[in-house]
């Protein structure tokens, strides 16, 4: 808590006025393009790995990075926080794409796979039901990457589930048909600090360098 309130003294003496034009322009209103779904992981930091600045993404956070699937009627089965941000995201905010970040050595992948929880985490073990789908798909078709420790088999498999878990909220998939949507999902690996994106040619996560930016860059032109 001490690191917590020297931080922001540093903030307010030091880097305040390099954002005070910004927060000014964003005092009324905000215009993100992007969603960003990832875990509440302390070790992940959105804006710092994507270098953004106050007001580029619109983040969602949650243990695992879990997307409740929707009902046809478009309702989540789950807590509605998620399915509000959702909403939120696409109907006030117009986001034109929603990424969902998995990251290595996570918690709750852990959690899942060993079927152990914190003692009276009834809760936690209610929500981490909405990764049971990959922890199944890991079982019955492997991993994406055999190299891997099987907790981070099921990171990866799991942002792919939660991406089609998104897919089926009738705007989400209404705004993809039309092209209006784009979905991504990445993964970060803590170690290395690296970011990997998912290439359905190659079923594989593939490191974000700079090839592989100015390909993803030159999808969204096209898309």
């Amino acid at each position: 808590m001490r690191k917590l309130i020297m931080g922001i003294v540093d903030f307010h003496e030091r880097l305040r006025p390099q954002y005070a034009e910004r927060f000014r322009e964003l005092a009324l209103s905000q215009s993100p393009d992007t969603l960003f779904i990832t875990c509440s992981d302390s070790r992940v930091v959105p804006n710092l790995m994507a270098s953004s600045h106050p007001g580029d993404l619109f983040t969602m956070r949650n243990v695992g990075n879990l997307v409740p699937p929707a009902t046809g009627e478009g309702i989540s089965i789950g807590d509605v926080s998620e399915a509000s941000a959702i909403e939120y995201a696409l109907l006030a905010l117009n986001v034109e794409n929603i990424v969902v970040c998995g990251h290595s050595e996570c918690g709750a992948m852990k959690a899942v796979l060993a079927h152990k929880l914190p003692l009276n985490a009834s809760n936690l073990g209610k929500w981490l039901e909405h990764a049971n789908a990959a922890a199944f798909r890991l079982e019955q078709e492997g991993a994406l990457d055999a190299s891997l420790e099987p907790h981070d088999q099921l990171s990866q498999l799991n942002v792919l589930v939660q991406t089609e878990h998104l897919m089926s909220y009738p705007i989400v998939r209404d705004r993809v048909a039309a092209g209006k949507l784009h979905l991504s999902a990445w993964w970060f690996d803590i170690a290395s600090s690296d970011i990997y994106v998912y290439e359905r040619e190659s079923r594989s996560f593939q490191v974000i360098d700079r090839e592989r930016a100015d390909r993803l860059l030159a999808r969204l032109v096209t898309r």
